[in-house]
């Protein structure tokens, strides 16, 4: 933008009339006013769905690739969690579809933050494993605004102050709503040791994973 306000100067045609003394800047700063004008709804929507994501209106929605993955823990530690029912879909034709119609019944579980140990992550890619390991050592995984959808979780549990039974769309412990009429559960903590998911989506807002180690394996989590 700086280089179009008043920096270059230009020849006037052959016949045309010169331009009065500094039009070329006004013309640069008019087009820079265009330019921010029209930069306003842009960010007006972005800072929206933002807003919207966090308030749980448009939830963690995008197109998953139906295929499962394996997510286990030494231990979870969580601040503020949320539970509830929902449905995931998949791509159009999407050839992991079989005959699901694309759609997959999930449990969401939303934690505002997380901590976890000895995480591990793999994927089945036929014949081998795409594993992912991370907080092995002294530091822990750290999580913010977590979700995971899940049709399989296992391990031992503890909530601190939990309500059960409550409408999803009143939820608020981590900051997401889930629909209208749909059972759930939230809770001030929970703790979890030797969790296992099966899991088709993974959010999160921040996730820090010290110790990263990706490889493929023979062996899954």
């Amino acid at each position: 933008m700086a280089s179009s306000v008043g920096t270059t100067s230009e020849t006037p045609e052959s016949g045309s009339a010169p331009e009065a003394p500094g039009s070329s800047a006004r013309r640069g700063r008019v087009r820079g006013r265009r330019a921010a004008i029209m930069a306003v709804p842009a960010v007006a929507i972005t800072a929206g769905l933002a807003i919207m994501t966090a308030e749980g209106a448009l939830g963690a929605q995008f197109a998953i690739s139906g295929m499962p993955f394996t997510v286990t823990a030494e231990s979870l530690d969580g601040t503020g969690f949320e539970q509830f029912g929902g449905l995931d879909n998949m791509a159009d034709n999407s050839p992991n579809a079989g005959d699901t119609g694309g759609q997959v019944l999930v449990v969401t579980s939303a934690i505002k933050s997380a901590t976890l140990s000895k995480l591990c992550q793999s994927v089945d890619l036929g014949g081998t494993n795409l594993k992912i390991e991370a907080g092995s050592g002294e530091r822990k995984v750290e999580a913010t605004d977590l979700t995971t959808d899940s049709t399989e979780m296992s391990g031992n549990a503890a909530f601190r102050n939990i309500e059960i039974g409550n409408d999803a769309s009143t939820l608020t412990k981590a900051g997401v709503k889930g629909p209208l009429g749909v059972f759930s559960q939230q809770a001030d903590t929970v703790h979890i040791d030797t969790l296992r998911q099966t899991n088709y989506a993974t959010t999160a807002g921040v996730f820090k994973l010290p110790g990263l180690k990706l490889s493929f394996s023979s062996k899954a989590c």
